[in-house]
């Protein structure tokens, strides 16, 4: 991790209000002077420590221009944190972004487009996790099915950037950090 591209605060480690099946997560909140020495709003890879120990990750929009970071309990239990803790975070924008997850849905979906696969395989990293994170931000399943959908007929159009998608939740307030258990 590169001295000058990083960030370092304290913060607090939060319980999330709705953890879901898997309860055993917790997230911090990055400073807006931490998220705005980030290369973009939405979705960014980084490199960092909790408490000195390493990680990397993919830090989340949280609606309001800047990142949270959902910390996993073996994160928690490596950086020897629990909830309620202030913890110690270094930050750097991961250097090259690493190529994102291809959801199944949207994997299938381009699997029976050869069109929109090549140009899926002609766009950037950064605009494959845009098109991933727009497909991922639906809250419904038929919203979702859509968009995988609309995703592969303007790939196969020759279209690379999805447009008119909000990455970092503020103008649509689509996206968010979870809101914390008091």
């Amino acid at each position: 991790m590169a001295e000058t591209e990083a960030s370092t605060f304290k913060t607090k480690l939060l319980r999330p209000a709705n953890p879901g099946k898997d309860g055993a997560w917790a997230f911090l909140v990055l400073p807006k002077s931490a998220s705005d020495t980030l290369p973009r709003r939405g979705r960014t890879s980084v490199e960092g420590t909790i408490n000195g120990h390493p990680f990397q990750a993919t830090l989340e929009p949280d609606g309001q221009l800047g990142h949270w970071l959902k910390v996993s309990e073996e994160l928690q239990e490596a950086a020897a944190a629990s909830l309620g803790d202030m913890v110690a975070v270094q930050v750097a924008p991961s250097d090259p972004e690493p190529e994102p997850q291809v959801p199944d849905d949207l994997q299938e979906a381009l699997a029976t487009s050869p069109a929109a696969q090549t140009t899926w395989e002609d766009t950037t990293t950064i605009a494959r996790l845009d098109w991933i994170h727009w497909i991922e931000s639906a809250k419904q399943a038929e919203t979702r099915k859509r968009r995988v959908d609309n995703a592969c007929e303007m790939l196969a159009s020759g279209k690379k950037r999805v447009c008119c998608f909000d990455q970092s939740g503020y103008y649509s307030k689509s996206l968010s950090a979870p809101k914390a258990k008091d």
